[in-house]
């Protein structure tokens, strides 16, 4: 599996810079970035809007994810959450219970059940 990246896309750098809402009125508007496998670890997510968003192997280890909705997102798997703080997260149906809470313990890449 590839590190995690840290790329220069400016919608990505916004996340980085903690400012969520313009990322949000961003994608809102109709812009579009590529997140796939990217590093988001140790960063405050809390009010970023996921739909539509493919976080699909991204690494979100002791990040900050606390009432994100991810159920409208394009993909969750092989994304790692371990020791994120998860309160009143919603994950995509696909992942079970046992895969997230592996996931957050044990820094497993969560995978979709079939």
């Amino acid at each position: 599996m590839a590190e995690p990246i840290i790329s220069h896309d400016p919608l990505y750098q916004l996340l980085r810079d903690g400012q969520i809402e313009q990322f949000n009125q961003r994608i809102k508007s109709g812009q579009v970035t590529d997140l796939t496998g990217c590093d988001f670890r140790h960063m405050n997510l809390q009010g970023l809007v996921a739909d539509k968003l493919d976080l699909s192997n991204c690494y979100f280890r002791q990040a900050d994810l606390r009432g994100i909705d991810f159920q409208g997102c394009k993909g969750m798997e092989g994304a790692s959450i371990h020791g994120a703080k998860i309160s009143g997260v919603y994950f995509p149906k696909q992942l079970s219970p046992e895969e997230i809470n592996l996931s957050l313990q044990h820094g497993t890449r969560m995978r979709y059940r079939n």
